[in-house]
């Protein structure tokens, strides 16, 4: 092993089991947000208008939005900064680039669209002799086992000044 981090051969490719932890953990936490975001606009509406405040039920189609868009930001902004979603640092995984590195916006933006809507993607890790989902296949990503608290620096393009 070179330097803090494994090599590309030293890293090893999560399974299902753990990765459908760290989904199932996930789902979870999406879950808290879309609640503190419906108690906040509860919150809001009393705050406005206090004598004809009532509890409205949220519409069916406005929740599946909600949580669609959630899911995509939160999954977004998770493995663009760190690599690491909530249940992938508690079971300690991390998504990297085809180079091993961090995803850049875009692409970490693509895989969250096509892990949301195509999640039964995540099943064909259990098939797959290298444990890649589709997802994985189709943008050359890896969830591997890193327990590391940082990225590693092996990325071939690094950012100019740092």
């Amino acid at each position: 092993m070179n330097g803090p981090h494994p090599s590309i051969e030293d890293m090893n490719p999560a399974g299902i089991v753990t990765r459908g932890v760290a989904a199932v953990i996930d789902l979870a936490v999406v879950a808290v947000i879309m609640a503190s975001v419906y108690v906040g606009t509860v919150f809001v509406q009393l705050l406005f208008d206090p004598q004809s405040f009532t509890f409205r039920s949220p519409a069916a189609t406005l929740s599946i939005s909600a949580l669609i868009a959630i899911s995509i930001g939160y999954l977004t902004l998770c493995w663009a900064t760190t690599g690491r979603t909530v249940g992938a640092t508690m079971m300690g995984i991390r998504l990297v680039s085809p180079h091993r590195g961090s995803l850049r916006w875009p692409l970490a933006a693509l895989r969250a669209v096509l892990c949301v809507l195509f999640a039964f993607g995540l099943l064909w890790v259990a098939v797959d002799r290298r444990r890649r989902s589709l997802q994985d296949i189709v943008l050359r990503t890896s969830v591997v086992y890193d327990w590391s608290r940082s990225l590693p620096t092996t990325d071939p393009h690094p950012i100019p000044g740092h």
